[in-house]
């Protein structure tokens, strides 16, 4: 099965199963959302059933928690938690600061929560992943319906001053209906290309009325597990300036791969 995987897939899959290795026993620990935290949750799912490990989830969107029941890991809610050892998550950038650009997956506003309510938070991703400076991606901004096009206006606006390369944003699209968050508000893809001032940016978005919250997640991030399609992987701590190395062998098993949807 796994020779059917592409090298990047081969890549999230290699970084999601060293990751898992942080989960212990007694453990309340954030899932995330997206296709890498999709492979995390299927391989912690294996380590409940081969090795008997026990810990609480806390997703961040319906799609991870269903996820995560399928495979039987006990799901609870950030109030019942209340805190968290550990969140281990997927980026859609990250930079040599381990800043992120995250929300690709439509599940920002949850993800931001809960990695802010854990000890230590570690992203999952390919090499792909990486830039030296945020802004390729799409910048995710979750805003309300409610006047959203005024909301689109002033944020266009106040990129004028801002130091980024473009100003352009869409709204996202489900079909033919305006994509909904698990909270029921809308996305604004701002399509800047370099963002040269990531922490300012993020603070003058959140100033806006109708913005609930942006997809630049700074000074979060505490570690980075890097995976590469031949099965290597590289572990950066910030805290600590580490970079480790390490190798996977890929072994094929039905149970986790079936059905991974991407």
């Amino acid at each position: 099965m796994t020779g059917e995987l592409s090298p990047i897939d081969k890549a999230k899959f290699v970084a999601a199963k060293r990751a898992a290795d942080y989960v212990e026993d007694g453990m309340r620990v954030g899932l995330g959302t997206g296709s890498t935290a999709a492979w995390l949750v299927r391989c912690l799912g294996e380590r409940v059933r081969e090795d008997g490990l026990r810990f609480k989830g806390v997703p961040t969107s319906t799609r991870t928690a269903e996820l995560a029941r399928d495979v039987g890991i006990e799901v609870i809610s950030l109030d019942e938690a209340r805190w968290l050892d550990i969140t281990i998550d997927g980026a859609d950038e990250f930079d040599g600061d381990l800043n992120l650009i995250k929300g690709g997956g439509g599940a920002l506003l949850q993800e931001k929560i809960v990695a802010t309510a854990s000890d230590r938070m570690v992203v999952i991703a390919d090499i792909g992943k990486e830039v030296e400076t945020l802004g390729a991606f799409p910048l995710p901004v979750e805003v309300i319906p409610f006047g959203w096009q005024t909301t689109q206006a002033l944020i266009e606006e106040t990129l004028i001053s801002m130091d980024v390369m473009g100003r352009h944003s869409s709204l996202r699209m489900n079909g033919e209906a305006p994509f909904v968050t698990d909270e029921g508000n809308h996305i604004l893809d701002l399509h800047l290309h370099r963002i040269g001032n990531a922490r300012q940016l993020a603070l003058v978005i959140n100033q806006m009325p109708g913005v609930v919250e942006n997809g630049l997640f700074i000074d979060i991030c505490d570690t980075v597990v890097v995976g590469y399609g031949d099965g290597r992987v590289e572990i950066r701590d910030i805290n600590e300036g580490t970079v480790e190395t390490d190798r996977l062998d890929f072994v094929e098993d039905d149970n986790l791969f079936r059905d991974l949807a991407d």
